[in-house]
């Protein structure tokens, strides 16, 4: 389905799951990621909950055309498909870049928030991070997402992964090339962490509850940075899963769907 924009951008989204149910959850994406990235955990939630999927603008099947969109812009596409549904009040899983629009939606909406789920996520950058995150910007300018990709995947999965692969790395690489991400889509995406400033202030001002779950061998976020995360939140709880990485809607998935459940209820 397509939902459009205030700045009449095609924002895919899909609707699954238990149709008929007032639970909603909605699952928010990663950076490279799309709606079928969450194909591992939704059957946890199907019976339940009425489950939204959404594209955001530059990812999967949303427009990718157009300037580049800061957190709060991406928390007001999302806004827009709550409000063609008529959804309100909804639970909201966000995972890594997913998490950051989750944070700031939950900021700006805080009426249509029930139960928030932070996974991966972080913020404040520190320089670490940003060592990271140039590296990626620059393989991206010199050899496009596939090279991207070979600098990112040990950034993004842990150790324990390469080694017992859910999803082989090269049918993974495959997936994600064939994922019709442009360059050009991924610097947009990309420069709204870049130019993001430090959010640790704003999370204060988030009603929801709040489950922030994070891998313990997570190189890109650290736990450090997510206790601080935890910490800003008032009515928040961390869950830390051992031996885990960073995505972890492909890590430790019945885990964490096991944790997200229980909390939701």
């Amino acid at each position: 389905m397509i939902c459009k924009t205030k700045d009449n951008q095609n924002l895919y989204y899909k609707i699954q799951g238990n149709i008929d149910s007032n639970e909603t959850i909605v699952f928010l994406n990663g950076l490279t990621q799309s709606t079928d990235s969450w194909i591992l955990m939704t059957p946890f939630f199907k019976e339940k909950y009425k489950i939204v999927l959404l594209d955001f603008i530059f990812q999967g099947q949303s427009d990718k055309d157009g300037k580049w969109r800061d957190f709060d812009t991406h928390a007001q596409d999302f806004k827009t498909v709550l409000d063609l549904e008529k959804l309100a009040h909804v639970n909201i899983v966000g995972i890594s870049y997913g998490s950051l629009v989750a944070q700031h939606f939950a900021v700006a909406y805080p009426g249509y928030v029930k139960k928030l789920v932070l996974i991966s996520t972080f913020a404040n950058k520190t320089p670490y991070y940003e060592a990271i995150e140039l590296s990626w910007w620059r393989a991206l300018e010199v050899g496009g997402y596939n090279l991207m990709l070979d600098i990112m995947l040990p950034s993004v999965l842990s150790e324990n992964y390469f080694s017992n692969p859910l999803v082989s790395i090269s049918n993974l690489k495959n997936v994600r090339k064939d994922s019709d991400l442009s360059s050009e889509s991924i610097f947009n995406l990309m420069r709204a962490t870049k130019e993001r400033k430090d959010f640790r202030k704003d999370l204060k001002r988030i009603q929801a509850e709040t489950l922030v779950i994070q891998g313990e061998r997570d190189m890109l976020f650290p736990v450090h940075l997510a206790e601080e995360v935890q910490q800003n939140i008032k009515h928040s709880k961390l869950i830390v899963i051992k031996n885990a990485g960073h995505t972890l809607n492909l890590e430790h998935v019945s885990e964490v769907s096991a944790c997200i459940n229980e909390f939701l209820d």
